[in-house]
């Protein structure tokens, strides 16, 4: 082996075992979630008592089990969610688990070396090693609601790695992984997390705004919006109205084509979601509808959004 050969390997051998120097620390933090029929999932010990997950992590409200690094099994109580955002918090009681060391995501630039961190099956923990692929403004949740900062990592989730953490090479956790559609994986950074934290622990959920529709989006034909003068060809048309909702106590009919919310056109169903956010609830909404040809404005009282049975 020649003397550069064996530079590289030792260098290579010590960025190795920080690696896993990385994940052994993180992992003192990181708990197996059993709250689902069948598979486990990953959590954090994000404050003294207090773990938090992916919502879809949880499907039951009770009867829902944490395992500690050690081995033990406790119980323990959900706080609060925030399935929007994919965020549930967990209570347990008072223990020696070490909480987690929280790190900068706004210090994160595209190409930084990342570790997805989980306590998978039978106990025992997983990693899987990537860099920020991107980061952005915004991203869409699920639910259709905005996490004001885009971290997407290029590294694979496995079974059992969602509501696990993402940590930098400083052995710091920037954020809650999370898999949206076609399986990609996304981290919701600390600053939302914990503001989600500080609302679920004084409110227990967080109430966002419901208008009671069924939609799809549509394009309308360019003769109509232009003798509508309306800045887009796009909108929402109304598929299904549910009874005693705002949306029916408005006057919202099916074959509605709902084109303008508070000003702001529509033109996907995200647009509509992004316009029932918390601060939406019990106030009025102005909604600009096509019907039969004609444009007519209609005023919603925004309702809570029925948490899920």
């Amino acid at each position: 082996m020649t003397n550069s050969a064996s530079h590289n390997g030792k260098i290579l051998e010590a960025f190795s075992g920080n690696l896993a120097d990385i994940v052994e620390q993180a992992s003192k933090a990181i708990v197996q979630i059993n709250g689902r029929r069948r598979t486990s999932s990953s959590g954090v010990h994000w404050r003294p008592g207090i773990i938090v997950t992916t919502d879809r992590s949880i499907n039951r409200d009770e009867e829902i089990r944490v395992t500690l690094p050690e081995g033990q099994t406790i119980s323990a109580t959900l706080e609060g969610r925030d399935e929007t955002r994919d965020l549930a918090i967990l209570k347990i009681p008072e223990t020696a688990l070490s909480t987690v060391n929280l790190g900068d995501a706004a210090t994160l630039k595209v190409g930084h070396l990342v570790l997805a961190i989980a306590r998978c099956q039978e106990n025992s923990i997983s990693a899987s090693l990537g860099i920020i692929s991107s980061l952005g403004e915004s991203w869409r949740t699920w639910g259709g609601f905005s996490i004001d900062r885009s971290i997407r990592p290029s590294l694979i989730l496995y079974p059992g790695f969602s509501g696990g953490p993402l940590v930098d090479t400083q052995g710091k956790v920037v954020g809650i992984n999370t898999i949206v559609p076609r399986h990609t994986a996304l981290t919701i950074p600390n600053t939302i997390v914990n503001r989600i934290v500080d609302q679920l622990l004084e409110t227990g959920n967080i109430r966002y705004g419901y208008l009671g529709l069924g939609m799809q989006p549509v394009q309308l034909p360019l003769v109509l919006q232009q003798s509508l003068n309306l800045p887009d060809n796009g909108g929402v048309i109304v598929v299904s109205v549910e009874p005693s909702s705002p949306a029916d106590k408005a006057g919202v009919l099916i074959g509605d084509i709902l084109v303008e919310l508070s000003g702001t056109s529509i033109n996907d169903i995200s647009d509509v979601h992004s316009m029932l956010g918390p601060e939406r609830v019990n106030r009025p909404i102005q909604a600009k509808i096509v019907r039969g040809g004609n444009s007519i404005e209609l005023t919603i009282a925004v309702g809570v959004r029925p948490q899920r049975g």
